[in-house]
């Protein structure tokens, strides 16, 4: 499986007092993931930022909207680090080929973020100046992660919230359902890994279970494939 280092790339101003941003930052959690909050740096050091940049290969913008954009914080740290000639003009091409996606969090129902809604315009389209420079630096485009109302989310609705951001940071795009099924079974290796010496017989089974399910999969697609082929002749 293909490994990714992801930078998460955050502005929050007061992200202690956020329960969105706490609720991510622990299921950030995870191998090959930096957390970058750019409000708790004390000076902007832009060639260590734009190292920590290079060394990643997938690159998040993560913020609540406020009036339809990011906080002020990502804004300076993006007029300070993005500079002309780091995103394009060195001939370097120092973004190109990386991924990158947004994770924006709004207190408002996503169905008002369309034509004929409250907001009466897109997630995507305010979204529009961030994707533009990253398609300026050549980097690929994720969709983006929209969490709308999360105090409003039950249990249920948070630990499939987990599930999908994490998913969002880690997994191989696009998001087909044979990249599902590998970020899972590897999601499930590596955490299965970290018992230690404690028996887990039934975590063993239900891993065992997941690999033969996939397998089962694969063959019944191929079968299909061929049955299609036989049709098609």
């Amino acid at each position: 499986m293909l490994i990714l280092k992801t930078l998460v790339i955050v502005s929050h101003p007061e992200i202690n007092n956020s329960q969105t941003q706490q609720f991510l930052m622990q299921g950030a959690k995870m191998q090959d993931v930096t957390w970058h909050h750019v409000e708790e740096l004390a000076e902007i050091d832009v060639a260590k930022e734009q190292a920590l940049l290079k060394e990643n290969d997938r690159i998040i913008f993560q913020f609540p909207l406020y009036w339809y954009a990011a906080p002020e914080g990502l804004k300076h740290w993006e007029d300070e680090v993005l500079t002309r000639n780091f995103v394009y003009g060195d001939g370097d091409d120092n973004l190109s080929d990386k991924e990158f996606g947004i994770v924006v969090s709004t207190g408002m129902p996503l169905k008002e973020f369309r034509r004929g809604g409250s907001e009466n315009i897109t997630i995507d389209q305010i979204m529009a100046p961030y994707y533009a420079i990253a398609d300026r630096a050549k980097m690929n485009i994720l969709p983006t992660f929209t969490i709308a109302q999360f105090q409003y989310m039950d249990e249920q609705q948070q630990m499939q919230l987990l599930i999908d951001y994490q998913r969002f940071l880690t997994q191989k795009y696009p998001d087909t359902l044979n990249n599902r099924q590998e970020w899972f079974e590897q999601e499930f290796t590596d955490r299965f890994k970290n018992f230690n010496d404690t028996n887990c017989t039934e975590c063993e089974m239900v891993l065992n279970t997941f690999i033969q399910r996939r397998e089962d999969l694969e063959q019944l697609k191929s079968t299909i494939s061929l049955i299609k082929q036989g049709e098609d002749e």
